[in-house]
């Protein structure tokens, strides 16, 4: 028999005892069944209730605001640098991430300001009948505005919360001496102080504490709490720490001069703006209430002398 008549017979034999294979193992009727349920899941959705459907079928955000973010996403992933993730992320960080906010969702809203006020402001511009260089410049303006709004939002967030944790360093210090002193650990002291104090300070220590539980070293968890906050009372309080952990000062001492260093710091701030009070009052001062003050005293006096000068009264 010529050789190709036998390649052909023999592809064709193996291809007849693979199906022949298949068949015996219920491939083929296995995937009739898979149909088959597919189509029945089907029917059986269209025959559902309505109130059932609604929970079936994804909702609003699903379908088009987490679609729509996504895309946002990408096109803020252009716009910004490359590094501009990274120190977003130490913004959030600073802020104590906010109502779950992350690096994506913030570059989103990014791009998302900026396409939307630079539409806007190009609307605006010629419903009102504006020129190329004006409108030009108002929605780079507008643009840029909407495109840095997210920036200004995470770095106004961390100026309130440092400012918080400012105000509440030096209790938050002195509670945690008292505690180490009275014979606490370092860890139950921070547990202490983390329970019987409210607001970032508090939620920054009970973060710490958490990690240290969690198996981080007790240096490695003050050097991310240094990491993520941005006031730099914490920061030297994180880095005294760290020293004394290194070398094996006694903690109480260490705090001791902290908590003293501390109240030191918050009571020249007061004077420091006590001192100020006299410049912010000059200016509210000489241009509201000097002019109403020479109006009130000196009106009388120029009108008895217009009076007086002239023979006529005002009447």
């Amino acid at each position: 028999m010529p050789p190709l008549i036998l390649l052909v017979g023999g592809v064709a034999a193996i291809f007849a005892a693979l199906m022949v294979i298949l068949a015996a193992l219920g491939v083929f009727s296995t995937q009739k069944l898979r149909a088959s349920q597919s189509l029945a899941l089907i029917e059986a959705y269209g025959n559902a209730p309505a109130s059932m459907q609604a929970e079936l079928e994804p909702d609003f955000n699903e379908r088009i605001v987490v679609p729509l973010m996504k895309r946002f996403s990408a096109l803020g992933q252009r716009l910004t640098p490359a590094d501009s993730a990274e120190r977003i992320h130490e913004k959030i960080e600073a802020a104590g991430n906010p109502n779950g906010v992350t690096t994506d969702r913030i570059i989103a809203a990014k791009a998302a300001g900026f396409a939307a006020l630079l539409l806007l402001s190009v609307m605006a511009c010629m419903v009102v009948g504006l020129g190329i260089r004006s409108t030009l410049g108002i929605t780079i303006v507008a643009s840029l505005g909407g495109y840095l709004a997210p920036n200004l939002w995470l770095y106004q967030k961390a100026h309130d919360r440092a400012e918080l944790s400012e105000k509440a360093l030096p209790d938050a210090l002195d509670l945690l001496t008292i505690s180490v002193e009275a014979g606490l650990g370092f860890d139950a002291a921070l547990a202490h102080v983390a329970r019987n104090t409210e607001g970032p300070l508090a939620d920054e220590l009970a973060r710490l504490l958490q990690e240290m539980q969690l198996g981080a070293g007790r240096s490695e968890a003050l050097r991310s709490l240094g990491n993520r906050t941005t006031l730099p009372d914490l920061k030297g309080f994180v880095t005294a720490m760290v020293q004394a952990d290194a070398f094996g000062i006694p903690i109480g001492r260490v705090l001791r001069v902290q908590s003293k260093e501390m109240r030191v710091k918050r009571r020249q701030r007061a004077e420091e703006k006590a001192q100020k009070v006299p410049v912010k009052i000059l200016f509210p001062l000489i241009f509201c209430i000097l002019p109403v003050l020479f109006i009130t005293v000196m009106g009388p006096g120029v009108i008895s002398m217009v009076v007086q000068f002239t023979g006529t009264g005002l009447g």
